[in-house]
């Protein structure tokens, strides 16, 4: 067999050495236009902040490639032939295949603003974006960021640790509200403040200008407000790539259109990761994931398929991490933004505003845990995970919050507050601990 990989993320990585493992003796080829090998895609940050070089964010030596036989390809995949089998590249050359993953990932979204064509206006994707921006915000002064997400806080990160000041649009009342309650919003919302972040809430982009260069010289926001900088990052999201699925026959949406085993609508081809949209969707689960967790997921179930073994793909407990300057953020389970009918959240903050807790539970008996907001510490994922799956009373979880401390420096410092809050907030849950040499006495 040979299976041909577009795309050389971590969801076509997965899927190539899972393969291997499986059917030894496949020829499996991986094709990219980013670069000539694998690389950590959210490593990228730290590259440009001077905390890594380009080589550390190489999970895999150079000999890895050889040492199990997978050819690596650096060239762009153009046209594909699902009729024949035959893939165009940019070069010239041609490659047939026996299945064929598509593994081509997302692009950085745009809304058509005027002016988004000039030079010094990009989005943070992938390593050719990073070279981008490190050339364009040489010697800068301001950068403009549009977006309150995930990837708009890394980029004001980015700026400011350069010496640049970023001023970020954020077309919402709080920073990131389709995800964080207010209280955690807020958290966040004092990160920028400390480092000195100016945020225009409820602010949206209207328009770039550009110098007689054809580089970005200003923005102009729906306000009517004029801001002078020298280079823009949109944080507005991604789309599924489907640049080479446009060129063949293959069904498509908003991405990918799969089944469950990550089958797409033509025998022999495969989409898994950022580009792949699934028809069905399990329970709780999004018909589009784009998370580096949930493609690693992928990778390894679209390979059981690949090599006629197939297996569904089930996503399981939502997880998510990040960092918004210097405080940690996780995520699990149903953790929902707004209220929502049938769940009730316990929320604990330290009065410094850097330390905060929410859980998540059912509203009426027997109170069982739904999900988790950590900010400003760690929690074990596998025991957060199993108290959701296993419908753990709320009571219960916070009764044995030392099974996830993951954190030594968290529980002992806090564990006492968090308890003391819930039982004042929840008389009728309250928790009843027995306290030992100064500590709450926690079992695993």
């Amino acid at each position: 067999m040979h299976l041909v990989i577009i795309g050389n993320g971590i969801t076509g990585i997965t899927c190539a050495l899972a393969v291997r493992r499986l059917q030894p003796a496949a020829r499996i080829t991986i094709v990219s236009s980013e670069s000539a090998h694998h690389y950590a895609r959210t490593a990228l940050m730290y590259v440009y902040m001077g905390h890594l070089r380009a080589q550390d964010i190489k999970p895999y030596g150079d000999w890895f490639w050889d040492e199990n036989r997978l050819s690596l390809v650096h060239a762009t995949a153009d046209i594909l032939n699902t009729t024949e089998k035959l893939i165009t590249l940019g070069n010239g050359s041609t490659l047939t295949y026996d299945q064929l993953l598509l593994a081509t990932g997302s692009e950085s979204r745009r809304y058509g603003w005027p002016g988004q064509h000039l030079a010094g206006v990009q989005g943070l994707y992938n390593l050719p974006d990073l070279e981008a921006m490190a050339r364009d915000t040489h010697g800068i002064s301001r950068g403009v960021v549009v977006g309150g997400g995930l990837i708009g806080v890394e980029l004001a990160e980015m700026l400011h640790t350069r010496g640049i000041e970023p001023v970020v649009l954020v077309r919402e009342a709080r920073y990131w509200s389709v995800v964080l309650p207010p209280e955690e919003a807020n958290l966040v919302d004092r990160q920028f403040k400390e480092n000195h972040v100016p945020v225009r809430y409820n602010t949206e982009l209207r328009e770039i200008l550009g110098d007689s260069q054809g580089r970005v010289r200003a923005i102009v926001t729906t306000a009517g407000e004029e801001i002078l900088c020298q280079w823009v990052g949109l944080a507005i999201g991604v789309t599924p790539n489907l640049t080479l699925a446009n060129t063949s026959t293959i069904e498509t949406d908003r991405g990918i259109l799969v089944d469950e085993c990550l089958r797409t609508s033509v025998p022999g081809v495969y989409a898994a990761g950022d580009c792949a949209q699934h028809r069905q969707p399990a329970a709780g689960e999004l018909p589009i994931e784009q998370l580096w967790y949930t493609g690693r997921m992928q990778g390894e179930t679209v390979a059981h398929s690949i090599c006629g073994q197939p297996m569904p793909y089930r996503r399981g407990i939502w997880f998510n991490s990040a960092k918004f300057f210097n405080l940690e953020y996780q995520t699990y389970g149903q953790a929902p933004a707004e209220p929502t009918v049938g769940i009730s959240s316990f929320y604990w903050e330290h009065p410094s505003g850097r330390v905060a807790l929410r859980i998540y539970f059912g509203s009426t008996a027997p109170h069982a845990v739904t999900g988790f907001n950590a900010l400003g510490l760690r929690l074990r994922q596998a025991v957060c995970e199993n108290w959701i799956r296993e419908q753990a009373a709320v009571g219960t979880v916070v009764a044995h919050l030392g099974a996830a401390n993951f954190d030594p420096e968290f529980f002992p410092q806090h564990e006492k507050a968090v308890v003391a809050d819930f039982n004042r907030q929840f008389p009728a849950l309250a928790v009843a601990l027995k306290q030992r040499k100064g500590l709450f006495s926690i079992k695993n």
